[in-house]
């Protein structure tokens, strides 16, 4: 119980709460991962519950891993029994289990995203229903929010015809995933609730098997989610949840932050506990990120403090445009690198939108700092990784149509769109699958009843994928995961398909020894088990431990990450907040907490950013400074940066002053009066360098500094006095 001299008085309050239903609202920093693995030992140790009868979900796999990592360092060896994972992994667990009572079976291959967008246009053709007036990405949206709320097509709402478009879209789809042997991501939330529902005995099974349900981020939980917890937690009513109303950021996908006022209400008797000591950033930090959030209603005030000192000033910095938004940052991250002071895993640049990368992107390269971004194409969305992944799943799921349809003619071996709706027609008729017609086709040849369906070469070919695919399915019952995966590559010769001698082909192929690399880690735990934690996997899970770039990623990305020096850019009305959210308060309020997740993220100094003006289609449009910039005490900041350009609103004008003259009053009025030649904005010219931009100037110790963004080599920082620098007037 040693564990238990390491925590203050709130978290060991946490740790040690008695059974029942018990709510941890945990500040940022606050140590609630800590309190989670602490808690599991606790029960344990103390209480004597045997790990087989602990749940703990999660929402990631990265989550996951740093709990059990944790629980090994207490404990010295693995705790057996224990379900430890993300909610859809619990989900997929349970319902493998229980497929006799389900329209799938157990070997149900889990669709991902490109799958499900796939089957939403597959079901748009069907009923002929045109794409352009509905989106996939915005029926299948519609339908993913209907399955959070654990509505199916027979219970969806029709206002208009529009509704009743997509129920018969969502029934199509269904039927499509279905034939396919396949759910989605929202299926294994949706189908186990309503497993648990519908069958009493199965419920009582698993609520009397897990005396203990622990759950983290709460806060982001959905409809569903929420009624899974209830459901596997109602035999023993011992409840444990872990969240921050303040940090839900995922309404757009179901999260509802009001779970943490429904607890209260439907556990009346809950044990309410805060986490408000903070062990990441300064208090200044802090200070000003509760500035922020305090605005927010219906949550629960928080007194975050921070044993770390009151740290460095916020430096706030309003650069000509975006532009020079982008060499600001860069610029500022080469000066602390290059002097020793930092690494470059120190930094995190976040923004409202993938969008605002481009503009540091170009700034990174022209400056040749490495950087990572995240949320670029991921290692499992490439195309030789979705077709070596497609293939590992027909031969676990032959009904899989959607992984058939990718691979049948990869790499090419003569079967055209003629011989497809041949096969898919012979399957229709026959009352089975393509991937049943196929295996049958290999095994049988001319003697099979399928070979009078189609034509003598469109036989031919498709006997020879059926044999190969048939060959796999016997051979994966004896061969290691690593020895399948050699012989569908050797069979299909994909290699020299793939790697055609260019500097493309070969780091294509580098990809899929990559993912040949992951399969020995799952040779003793089967194909089953590689691919649904390939299903599962998340952009977090993704980013690399260790890598010494600085990190480039959205606010929302952003969640469950820390990071020395953070700079928040793009701090203007319509990015942060985002245009969208203006005239919807819930949308506002989620727009604040986004904004508060982000400022919390930064351990040592923060940046906040913006521009006075951004690039539209060719030109320019002023901007204004977000409206969350104004809610931060005036003493936290110190002001960088242009001071005044373009034309505003009166009360935009007020707001953006007060913000932008937030130096120390007495560092003012003590500064020399000296004119400055180089004012923000001015176009200058550089007898080396060439024609720039002045971003920002500065008297000190009676000299001139600006700062100027040179069309050849990006941003510098230049004494005006010796740089011989020219103003250009126009």
């Amino acid at each position: 119980m040693d564990f238990l001299n390491d925590l203050n008085s709130q978290q060991r309050q946490a740790v040690t709460a008695a059974p029942g239903q018990t709510l941890v609202l945990a500040g940022p920093g606050s140590g609630k991962t800590r309190v989670l693995t602490n808690r599991i030992a606790y029960l344990v140790q103390a209480m004597g519950v045997r790990p087989y009868h602990i749940l703990a979900v999660t929402f990631t796999n990265k989550a996951a891993r740093e709990m059990q990592t944790r629980l090994e360092r207490l404990f010295g060896a693995t705790l057996d029994g224990i379900w430890l994972g993300t909610f859809h992994a619990a989900c997929a667990r349970i319902l493998r289990r229980e497929a006799d009572y389900l329209p799938v079976s157990s070997s149900f291959v889990i669709m991902d995203a490109d799958d499900q967008e796939t089957l939403v246009k597959r079901a748009l053709k069907e009923l002929n229903i045109s794409d352009k007036l509905y989106r996939p990405s915005s029926v299948h949206a519609a339908i993913s929010n209907a399955k959070n709320n654990l509505t199916l097509p027979e219970n969806f709402p029709t206002r208009n015809y529009r509704d009743e478009v997509i129920v018969r879209l969502y029934e199509r789809y269904q039927q499509l995933l279905q034939a396919s042997n396949g759910v989605d991501f929202d299926d294994l939330l949706l189908m186990t609730v309503n497993l648990l529902e519908n069958h009493p005995e199965v419920k009582e099974r698993y609520a009397r098997r897990f005396e203990h349900v622990l759950v983290d981020e709460f806060q982001d939980t959905n409809v569903a989610q929420y009624q899974l917890l209830g459901q596997l937690s109602s035999y023993h009513h011992n409840l444990y949840a872990v969240g921050d109303e303040d940090q839900s950021i995922y309404r757009w996908r179901g999260a509802d932050y009001r779970n943490v006022l429904r607890f209260a209400e439907d556990f009346p008797g809950c044990q309410k506990i805060l986490l408000e000591q903070n062990y990441r950033s300064t208090q200044t930090v802090l200070d000003a990120a509760r500035a922020v959030i305090d605005r927010n209603p219906y949550r629960t005030p928080k007194n975050l403090r921070s044993d770390r000192g009151p740290g460095n000033p916020i430096l706030s910095y309003e650069a000509v445009d975006d532009h020079a938004e982008a060499a600001y940052v860069v610029d500022t991250i080469q000066q602390l690198v290059s002097g020793g002071k930092c690494k470059g895993s120190d930094f995190a640049v976040m923004y409202r939108t993938n969008a605002q990368s481009r503009l540091l992107e170009e700034a990174f390269l022209r400056s040749g700092l490495p950087y990572r971004l995240v949320g670029a194409q991921r290692f499992y969305g490439r195309r030789e990784i979705k077709d070596m992944i497609s293939f590992l799943r027909l031969v676990h799921n032959p009904a899989d149509e959607v992984s058939l349809m990718r691979v049948i003619n990869v790499p090419p071996r003569g079967i055209g769109d003629k011989t497809l709706v041949a096969l898919q027609l012979a399957a229709r008729q026959a009352g089975a699958g393509p991937g049943e017609v196929l295996i049958d086709l290999g095994r049988q040849g001319d003697q099979s009843p399928y070979w009078k369906s189609f034509s003598g070469r469109g036989a031919t070919v498709l006997v020879d994928f059926g044999a190969m695919l048939s060959d796999w399915r016997e051979g994966s019952q004896a061969l290691t995961l690593p020895a399948l995966f050699d012989r569908i590559l050797n069979d299909t010769v994909y290699q020299a398909y793939l790697d055609d001698g260019s500097e493309e082909g070969q780091g294509r192929w580098e990809n899929v020894q990559e993912l040949r690399k992951l399969a020995y880690e799952y040779q003793d735990r089967g194909l089953t088990e590689f691919l649904e934690n390939l299903a599962l996997v998340s952009d977090q899970d993704t980013l690399p431990e260790q890598t010494d770039a600085p990190t480039l990623l959205t606010l929302h990305a952003a969640k469950g990450l820390e990071f020395s020096h953070v700079f928040i850019i793009g701090l203007d009305e319509g990015l942060i907040p985002h245009s969208r959210s203006i005239d919807d308060p819930e949308e506002m309020a989620e727009e604040r907490r986004l904004f508060y997740v982000g400022l919390t993220r930064a351990r040592n100094q923060l940046y906040l950013v913006r521009a006075g003006q951004r690039s539209t289609y060719g030109s320019y449009e002023v901007s204004e400074p977000s409206r969350f910039l104004s809610d931060i005490p005036e003493e936290l900041v110190h002001t960088q940066g242009n001071r005044s350009h373009g034309r505003r609103s009166t009360s935009a004008w007020q707001d953006a002053t007060r913000w932008q003259t937030r130096s120390a009053p007495s560092a003012m009025k003590s500064a020399p009066v000296v004119e400055r030649r180089f004012p923000p904005g001015s176009r200058v010219n550089h007898p080396t360098w060439g024609e720039g931009m002045v971003v920002d100037s500065r008297i000190q110790d009676e000299e001139e500094t600006v700062d100027v963004f040179f069309d050849s080599v990006g941003f510098k920082r230049l004494l005006a006095s010796a740089a011989k620098l020219e103003r250009i007037r126009k």
